[in-house]
């Protein structure tokens, strides 16, 4: 009797025990899990908005977004970024008498041209100094000290500042914590508005499953089955290729 006794304490030590393991891991591992999820998602979203800057730029220059990571790639380390100096502003005053910027543009790439059929300059300092006291359509209008240039930049020192280079830009195009798995990528170019006008739409996305794949599996699939009842996307994405959004993230 007592050795049977002895083993029925036992045995429910051991219940006791095994119970008490389940409560705190049933505690436990939803907050591993979230914790992770978290933790992984600051580098997934680093990703989709550096990603999402290439693809402005690229509509911005090409009029059209790319579904290709590798065209996308090619033109950030190939692809000159133009950008316009600006030196002085036009007055309310030029503004009210109807002189634009694109007109005071026009002015003085007419004066410079002019200038250059008639004279050698050292640089483009000498040049405005030279038209702004001596061109009749730049004093006329009151643009001395107004200045324009067009210059071409690095695209990926202008995007990122140095962040990245030809041998690491690669990343952006991959998600983190997926083992190689790059961004799901869709474009509707032909999108058109009610008022029958083309906007260029792209979507990046990166399903929970690609950067969540290694944890917990009922617990990831709770996490879809959640997301997946509200009607939203099951994991994180940028730009919408149905509707304009600005391109924001599902985060923001």
């Amino acid at each position: 009797m007592k050795a049977t006794r002895n083993i029925v304490i036992c045995l429910l030590s051991i219940a006791a025990i095994v119970m008490a393991y389940f409560c705190v891991t049933s505690v436990t591992t939803p907050i591993k899990f979230e914790n992770t999820r978290v933790q992984r998602e600051v580098a997934v979203i680093k990703n989709l908005v550096d990603l999402r800057t290439a693809e402005v730029e690229y509509n911005h220059q090409k009029g059209v977004f790319t579904a290709s990571p590798d065209t996308l790639l090619m033109f950030l380390k190939t692809a000159p970024k133009k950008e316009v100096l600006k030196e002085g502003s036009l007055t309310d005053k030029q503004l009210e008498a109807g002189l634009t910027e694109p007109k005071a543009v026009k002015i003085l790439n007419e004066a410079k041209k002019k200038a250059l059929k008639k004279n050698q300059f050292a640089d483009n300092d000498a040049l405005y100094a030279y038209i702004w006291e001596n061109d009749k359509d730049v004093i006329n209008n009151g643009l001395a000290g107004f200045r324009r240039d067009t210059i071409e930049l690095n695209m990926l020192q202008a995007l990122y500042k140095g962040e990245y280079d030809e041998k690491t830009i690669d990343k952006i195009v991959t998600i983190p914590y997926s083992e190689g798995k790059k961004f799901e990528i869709e474009v509707n170019n032909d999108y058109k508005t009610s008022q029958g006008i083309r906007v260029p739409l792209f979507e990046a996305r990166a399903p929970y499953e690609s950067y969540l794949g290694d944890l917990n599996k009922q617990e990831l699939v709770n996490l879809i089955d959640k997301e997946t009842k509200l009607e939203h996307y099951a994991g994180l994405k940028v730009g919408d290729i149905y509707s304009p959004n600005n391109n924001a993230g599902n985060w923001e």
